[in-house]
């Protein structure tokens, strides 16, 4: 399982990757394996300015649909558009070109709250 060392993870299996005041957000590896084939991502919070644990969107797979949690405060000033075509990205690539929001996140404190990747392999057990 990938774990990338570079990323900050959230309790929901979600990586943030942190560039200035900007966090890229999507699901992790672990996540994308639990839910099986991602059939529709949606994000309707573009523009939107929402707290931190907030739901941002859903990510539809063949068994079920699962929220999408704000990790950090913020404005989503960006969406993987890719996805509406591709939603099959975020199983091929979830940390590439699986990415799905981008945030203009307003309380860098909030990142100190976020998980390592030692922390999250704990909590998934890896």
């Amino acid at each position: 399982m990938n774990i990338p060392a570079d990323l900050k993870y959230t309790k929901d299996h979600e990586w943030v990757k942190i560039e200035g005041d900007v966090a890229t957000v999507g699901i992790t590896d672990f996540a994308q394996g639990e839910l099986g084939d991602i059939v529709y991502v949606e994000v309707e919070t573009l523009d939107e300015t929402l707290d931190k644990d907030e739901v941002f969107g859903t990510v539809e797979a063949v068994k079920t649909v699962s929220d999408l949690f704000q990790p950090l405060s913020g404005e989503i000033i960006a969406f993987n558009e890719a996805l509406e075509d591709e939603p099959e990205k975020v199983n091929s690539d979830p940390y590439g070109e699986g990415w799905m929001v981008k945030i203009k996140f307003s309380d860098s404190a909030e990142v100190d709250g976020l998980l390592s990747d030692a922390e999250y392999k704990e909590i998934i057990g890896a």
